[in-house]
């Protein structure tokens, strides 16, 4: 075991659990189930029809999807990436970091690895939460009969992580940015620019070069109706591409940076 590494990593998940980058999970990752509870007990005369569906748990799977890959995973990437990395700035501590006896690697890794462990609890909350968006409605409302169709688990989890996998490169490139800048306002603005970029970019034939589609394209795939323009390549490879490119330019440049804090 890497014993500098662990306690690196634990150390900066101390300090994420006191940042509002943890916030920004449960609230991102409960907020669409909450929506579609709130929407279910506002229009519960439907909900006897909606549960007797044999596609109960797909239908709600894709609504529930819908502004989670298109909005909150691509914008809470940027977000809790740069509020991470933004914790030495704001306490203006990179230079005690850098002071204590851990390799370079050991410091960006180590941070990088609590960015993406957010990720996946993010992941891991959204999912509990579209489940609980369909029992709470069952438990509240009388008469609503439980969703008679399974669960399809296996196909849930792959696609869980295919999401997980296209949302990389934001990660990776957020946290380049997110090094290089002291400016909180910066690595936010420039994600929020290329995520503005990347839906006007989707009807485009070479959309896949803009990592932060994915997610996008992804979800529409099967639905996009012909405005969705779908490349006829593996975006899955491409992103772990980009998200290898981005970690070791960025690794390079933090490690080669003069200016420590």
């Amino acid at each position: 075991m890497n014993l500098p590494f662990t306690n690196s990593f634990q150390s900066e998940w101390l300090k994420s659990r006191r940042s509002l980058s943890s916030w920004l999970v449960v609230v991102g990752g409960l907020f669409t189930p909450s929506i579609v509870i709130i929407a279910r007990l506002v229009r519960r005369e439907k909900l006897h029809e909606i549960y007797a569906a044999e596609g109960f748990w797909t239908l709600l799977w894709k609504n529930s999807w819908e502004s989670m890959a298109i909005f909150f995973l691509p914008m809470g990437a940027v977000l809790a990436t740069s509020l991470i990395t933004q914790i030495e700035y704001k306490n203006n501590a990179w230079k005690q970091v850098h002071a204590l006896p851990m390799s370079t690697a050991t410091i960006f890794f180590s941070k990088f690895a609590v960015i993406l462990l957010l990720l996946v609890q993010f992941l891991v909350l959204f999912n509990l939460g579209i489940y609980l968006s369909a029992v709470i409605p069952y438990l509240l409302v009388a008469g609503v009969p439980y969703p008679r169709a399974p669960i399809p688990f296996g196909s849930f989890l792959n696609e869980d992580g295919m999401f997980f996998i296209d949302c990389l490169p934001i990660v990776a490139l957020q946290y380049l940015i997110s090094l290089r800048f002291r400016n909180f306002l910066v690595p936010v603005g420039v994600g929020f620019v290329i995520w503005v970029g990347a839906l006007a970019a989707l009807s485009w034939r070479y959309n896949f070069l803009v990592p932060y589609t994915y997610c996008m394209v992804d979800f529409l795939k099967d639905s996009s109706g012909g405005k969705v323009a779908i490349p006829d390549i593996n975006l899955h490879a491409i992103a772990i591409g980009y998200f290898l490119l981005f970690t070791v330019a960025g690794y390079w440049l933090f490690a080669a940076k003069k200016e420590k804090g």
